[in-house]
């Protein structure tokens, strides 16, 4: 078969490669760090929960759900969305269920909040054992306290560590004993203390997520509670959250299954995405406002993507400008300009 030369971007759609497929995985590392540079040169980093509450409100509804639903929460968006902002348990769903979005919810929300405003950490302690135990009773205190775990000991509730051994996962996975969970979550956390030091720590990140995984501290939860965690690290970094999609659920956990074999790369590549992924489709266009230039990604929509864009600038449709990167920024007041030309056409 003869080779098929694809045209992969960077940012999306600026710089070509030839390969079958998807972008090679440096390119993905080297795309996000391109994008968070920019973010923190061009318009002063990530803001603050009060700065811009709806950028973290619409990524805290994307959150509760999809990282609820891998777990096999069966609540649909707009059911979230409902409970999250007015407190409506819409459905004929069974309370356990929205107990546990509204308690992921309420630990998302308290793990954005600790990581922007730099309150309750320090250099050298990216992560304190305290804050792991806190995250894990909020996250699964509102539905314990209906549907406890049925085989959980008194001293076995949300916020503390397992006291028994569990069996092994389907992929083979054997969580550690109990006995060790003290000794090696203490490892775990001063391993952390290295990624602040690292220029691009993504693939670190994520085998620091694949460990806790492996170590499985608590009797339930530890999904749920290690991408909390993980979105808290990714904070602390200068990251946007990641939100792992529950249509990526197989490939995240097959991603997890290699991390557990030793590589961390295809679940650093899917963090990669998933927060490049928040950055242009949240936080760049909310923070950017309507005459910065920002790259056509941030500009793009399910119904007008990026390769459309990219056409309407090099037929001289939209207003655009082309940096020394060799990416195509634009405006979405220039945005606004090309599509009202657009109905005026039609």
């Amino acid at each position: 078969m003869l080779p098929i030369i694809v045209v992969l971007t960077l940012n999306i759609m600026e710089h070509e490669t030839i390969r079958k497929g998807r972008p090679p995985r440096e390119l993905v590392y080297q795309r996000l760090n391109e994008a968070v540079a920019e973010l923190n040169e061009r318009m002063g980093g990530l803001p603050s929960p009060t700065e811009a509450e709806d950028i973290w409100t619409s990524i805290w509804y994307q959150e509760a759900h999809h990282s609820t639903a891998i777990e096999g929460n069966t609540l649909v968006i707009k059911q979230v969305e409902l409970l999250l902002e007015q407190g409506l348990a819409v459905g004929n769903k069974d309370l356990s269920e929205y107990l546990e979005v509204k308690g992921y919810a309420d630990a998302a929300k308290w793990v954005y909040g600790q990581a922007l405003e730099a309150s309750g950490w320090r250099p050298g302690e990216l992560l304190s054992i305290t804050e792991v135990r806190h995250v894990h009773e909020l996250a699964l205190g509102p539905a314990w306290e209906v549907e406890p775990h049925p085989s959980a000991s008194p001293d076995e509730r949300p916020g503390s560590f397992r006291q028994h051994d569990i069996n092994p996962f389907p992929g083979g996975m054997t969580p550690l004993p109990w006995v060790e969970i003290e000794s090696a979550m203490s490892d775990w956390l001063s391993a952390l203390s290295v990624i602040e030091e690292i220029e691009n720590p993504i693939e670190i990140i994520a085998e620091a997520h694949g460990s806790f995984e492996r170590i499985h501290p608590f009797l339930d939860g530890n999904g749920r509670t290690g991408r909390l965690l993980l979105n808290l690290i990714l904070v602390r970094c200068g990251y946007p959250p990641a939100v792992i999609y529950k249509r990526d659920r197989n490939r995240y956990l097959k991603a997890l299954r290699k991390a557990d074999a030793g590589d961390a790369g295809p679940l650093g590549e899917l963090i990669a995405r998933a927060v490049t992924d928040n950055l242009y489709r949240f936080v760049v266009p909310a923070v950017a406002g309507p005459n910065r230039l920002v790259p056509l990604a941030a500009l793009a929509t399910k119904e007008r993507g990026v390769t459309t864009l990219r056409a309407a600038v090099e037929r001289g449709r939209l207003k655009a400008q082309k940096g020394p990167d060799g990416q195509w920024r634009s405006t979405s007041a220039w945005l606004d300009e090309y599509i009202a030309s657009r109905y005026k056409r039609d």
